[in-house]
């Protein structure tokens, strides 16, 4: 499966091309409902604008894509930022990228160029958080089991997730989904099945550091 990002914080970002401002604003969304609310909005703060295009993307498997040139040259703005999403791998976003004229035409190319450009750089100003598949799990062991199952995580740099501290210790974490059986058979061999390994649902998540966000 290749890669695939969303939003985790939004950002804005802005590029000069021979005098004309180019502002992308970056939201993540789940709906296209929210989407076109997002444009509405920007379109009404830049009212004073030549030029509010916008591309979106909803759904993992690129399920609704929308785009406008909002009056510029046709395939000059929209398709062209539409295109840097779908290449960066991003999805449940909307970009508005607002245009104040400058006074220089920038020809087609040059508007392709710029239009991607300010998408970058908005983009750049976001956080974005790969998309993971994994199961939730909960191991329960006793204490000398649980520094055995710290360190086979730790190696495959796996976040410990929420631990209890009880009798018992119980661990409830996110295991990648390609890791998931090797991860089982250690901490059965290293606690000599001492441990009790149970897994959940596969769910999509990402990392914020060594925090799992389910998605």
């Amino acid at each position: 499966m290749e890669d695939r990002y969303i939003v985790y914080k939004d950002g804005v970002g802005e590029i000069t091309e021979k005098k004309s401002r180019f502002i992308a604003s970056v939201k993540s969304v789940k709906s296209q409902e929210e989407a076109l609310e997002f444009i509405e909005g920007k379109k009404k703060e830049y009212w004073d604008a030549r030029h509010n295009c916008f591309a979106y993307i909803i759904g993992n498997e690129n399920g609704i894509m929308r785009c406008s040139d909002d009056g510029e040259p046709a395939q000059t703005a929209g398709r062209p930022m539409l295109d840097v999403l779908i290449n960066k791998g991003v999805y449940n976003v909307v970009v508005v990228v607002t245009r104040y004229f400058g006074g220089v035409l920038l020809g087609t190319g040059g508007l392709v160029r710029a239009y991607q450009g300010a998408t970058i750089a908005g983009l750049d100003n976001c956080i974005l958080m790969k998309e993971c598949q994994g199961y939730q799990v909960q191991i329960t062991t006793d204490y000398n089991g649980y520094g055995k199952i710290e360190y086979i995580l730790r190696e495959r740099n796996i976040p410990m997730g929420q631990v209890e501290y009880l009798d018992n210790v119980k661990i409830s974490l996110v295991i990648p989904e390609d890791q998931i059986g090797f991860v089982e058979a250690e901490i059965a061999d290293k606690t000599s099945g001492s441990a009790t390994f149970d897994k959940g649902d596969l769910v999509e998540y990402g990392l914020d550091g060594e925090d799992v966000i389910l998605l």
